[in-house]
């Protein structure tokens, strides 16, 4: 059975910590920003958890070796 391949826009898009959590860039930021106030804006710049165990496991499949040390 071949490997598989890592999705490497995945792995631009996701960083997995040291301790197996997976952090991804929260949404609504790509545009359309003068709407928000910047108290808004600045929590939205962090990264969150990714958190859902249906997403944790997808995810970890499609980070082929990349997702070894995930935990969920």
């Amino acid at each position: 059975m071949p490997k598989m391949k890592t999705k490497k826009t995945l792995l631009k898009r996701i960083r997995v910590t040291k301790n197996g959590k997976l952090m991804k860039k929260q949404t609504r930021m790509g545009h359309l920003k003068v709407k928000m106030d910047a108290s808004r804006k600045s929590r939205k710049r962090n990264m969150l958890q990714q958190t859902n165990p249906g997403h944790v496991k997808i995810l970890k499949k499609m980070l082929a070796r990349f997702g070894r040390g995930v935990r969920s």
